[in-house]
């Protein structure tokens, strides 16, 4: 028997205005309104709102169907602000009780890198979050970009969660196949799901490629590369974006009518069936430990963290923007935290990488700059904005601690008045 684990990351950033050097101290409207509104209704218009119709269709007409979401803090967000009808569409299908809602960070953050209580505090937001939009309580835990590591699930199996999300590398896996469940070297309880990439990439990235051997991509084709894993693995794990479907595949190439057919053709093996990430914890056992002790991501060839980190802009820009933590939370502003935490989106400085590589045009398509260094310069010059609004809040401070201090000492040094009670003896000479 095989199971298909069907999940989907569904985020988009708060995306910066060309923040010049000239708007420093002048206004703090760091956030590109105009442009996130667009993109919502244009994503929403090729996407969300096709696939969720399709979807509750399935969900409806194929009772053993299941898939599973995790969206980002940012996003839900945004269907507030910009698209409340797809949220409704979203929380049609949660409320269908095929489909999971999984957790991460509200801000779609590389926090666990840089602040272990930070990134704590974005969990728990998120969780809030999801349950007051969906109430739904999340019993799984996908971190940004699929970051991971031993430490992460260690810290993850601390937080309550059963199970924990990560791409199947090689490297990490050697002859080991991602159709298993894995138990974290560091973890006694929490179970691993490791994302089949091939199959996945299959769908999301090679779908629309003419040049590719297997183009076109039939539901019966792919049906049959499903069924072949009966007998050599447990668990099939599609992992990928929500916006394969309408937006990064488009419409004409046939994705709509792949996604409708795709569950049928798959249920028709009678050893097949599809689960959720928490029905797939509870049902297999893991077959092994797992030692994942270096970072890896699912982004590009190296499945590393050089999408965000791989030169000097990248890891100046993060290192600041955790470097003043402490003092944003002092200030105790909701606004300038709400800033601050919307300038930890991994998107920001994923639009900083110099890298050269064809998987990760798909990521590139809702990029507002036109080089990596315009990035760069538009999120030192909101930073240095944002360390003037610190400072100012500082000055302030400073200034009524002043105030009463010197209020004090005018208590202080007022004159004494004489002591008129009946008791005191007054002598006349």
């Amino acid at each position: 028997m095989v199971s298909l684990c069907f999940y989907f990351q569904v985020h988009q950033p708060y995306r910066l205005n060309q923040y010049s050097v000239f708007d420093i101290g002048r206004h703090s409207n760091y956030f590109f309104d105009q442009k996130n509104k667009e993109i919502m209704h244009k994503v929403a218009g090729k996407c969300y709102l096709p696939t969720n119709k399709l979807l509750l269709k399935l969900l409806r007409d194929n009772p053993e169907f299941k898939i599973s979401y995790s969206f980002s803090g940012t996003v839900l967000d945004q269907f507030e602000e910009y698209a409340p009808d797809v949220l409704r569409s979203f929380q049609d299908l949660v409320d269908t009780g095929q489909v999971e809602v999984l957790d991460e960070t509200y801000y779609h953050s590389l926090s666990f890198l840089y602040s272990k209580q930070e990134f704590k505090d974005q969990v728990n937001l998120h969780r809030r979050k999801v349950k007051s939009l969906f109430s739904y309580v999340p019993k799984i835990f996908r971190n940004t970009e699929l970051i991971y590591n031993n430490e992460l699930a260690k810290t993850i199996e601390d937080m309550g969660y059963n199970g924990i999300l990560a791409e199947g590398a090689d490297h990490v896996l050697g002859w080991r196949s991602p159709n298993f469940l894995y138990r974290p070297a560091t973890c006694s309880n929490i179970k691993l799901m490791l994302k089949n990439y091939k199959l996945s990439d299959d769908i999301a990235f090679r779908f629309s490629n003419k040049g590719w051997e297997e183009h076109p991509l039939t539901a019966p084709k792919y049906a049959q590369w499903i069924n072949a894993v009966n007998g050599n693995g447990n668990i099939i794990n599609l992992f990928m974006d929500y916006e394969t479907f309408g937006e990064h595949q488009w419409e004409d190439t046939g994705i709509f009518n792949f996604l409708e057919h795709m569950p049928s053709e798959v249920l028709k093996h009678p050893d097949n069936d599809f689960v959720t990430p928490s029905e797939a914890a509870a049902r297999y056992e893991a077959v092994s430990d797992l030692d994942i002790h270096n970072l890896i991501s699912w982004a590009d060839i190296e499945r590393d963290l050089s999408a965000w980190l791989g030169n000097n802009m990248q890891k100046s820009s993060l290192g600041k923007i955790y470097e003043i933590e402490e003092q944003v939370k002092k200030t105790g502003d909701s606004t300038l935290m709400e800033d601050w935490r919307k300038l930890q989106t991994s998107d920001h400085f994923y639009y900083m990488c110099t890298k050269w590589f064809a998987d990760g045009d798909v990521h590139k398509y809702f990029n507002p700059y036109d080089s990596p260094y315009d990035s760069f310069i538009a999120f030192m010059n909101v930073l240095s904005d944002m360390r003037q609004r610190i400072g100012n809040h500082e000055d302030a401070m400073k200034g009524l601690l002043k105030r009463e201090e010197e209020t004090k000492g005018e208590k202080g040094s007022a004159p004494q008045q004489p002591d008129l009670s009946p008791s005191r003896e007054i002598t006349v000479s």
